[in-house]
């Protein structure tokens, strides 16, 4: 007596339209040094044009962004962009411009003692490029100070009028003075392995 009702009831049922469901966006994970920073905001930019989700972390990242090469690289890089790595004094300090042997003697220690060395520690990508183009084989003097990023130091060397340190060119700003360029070396997007999809698709991107 109930089959009736059944047919009604499945014409309903067959008639509603169907749930989409939506496409999953592709997340990819990302870290930057500080000196790189600004190349962060360039693949976040990349990301929402491309739709793809980027998730900021340290541990063990698909691309690394960093500004010079590393001592040993074991993975895949990819040049994005160049940045110049300059010597940098605040505009009322007595140093002026320097050549490379003035600019080594200054950080290694051989300055007026007047003026504040400030550097990063050994290890930061700007300090490895600033020594392996200035230091060669000579060490930073012990009495340095450390900055812990690019941004610090940037306030520093516009803040203390005896303080010279290193500075990407990104990274200047303010009244503080250029008195030396190190050099030019390349911004990297490092990546674990051979890039595809979404991965190769911000790289790609990061290299227009």
């Amino acid at each position: 007596m109930k089959l009736p009702f059944l047919l009604p009831l499945f014409l309903l049922v067959s008639c509603a339209p169907a749930t989409q469901v939506p496409s999953q966006t592709e997340v990819v994970t990302a870290w930057a040094t500080s000196a790189a920073q600004p190349w962060l905001s360039e693949l976040f930019v990349c990301a929402n044009d491309l739709s793809i989700a980027v998730n900021v972390t340290p541990q063990e990242p698909e691309i690394r962004l960093r500004v010079g090469e590393p001592e040993s690289l074991l993975s895949t890089a990819f040049k994005i962009a160049e940045e110049e790595i300059l010597v940098v004094a605040h505009r009322e300090s007595p140093v002026q411009n320097l050549s490379p042997e003035e600019a080594q003697a200054l950080f290694a220690g051989e300055a007026d003692p007047a003026t504040q060395v400030w550097a990063y520690a050994s290890d930061e990508d700007v300090q490895v490029a600033f020594d392996r183009l200035v230091m060669k084989e000579r060490r930073v003097t012990s009495y340095a100070k450390m900055a812990t990023s690019p941004q610090q130091m940037s306030d520093i060397l516009n803040a203390e009028f005896n303080a010279i340190g290193i500075l990407p060119r990104h990274w200047k700003t303010g009244s503080a003075r250029e008195v030396f360029t190190a050099g030019t070396v390349p911004v990297l997007a490092i990546t674990k392995v051979e890039p595809s999809g979404a991965v190769q698709e911000l790289i790609a991107c990061l290299q227009k």
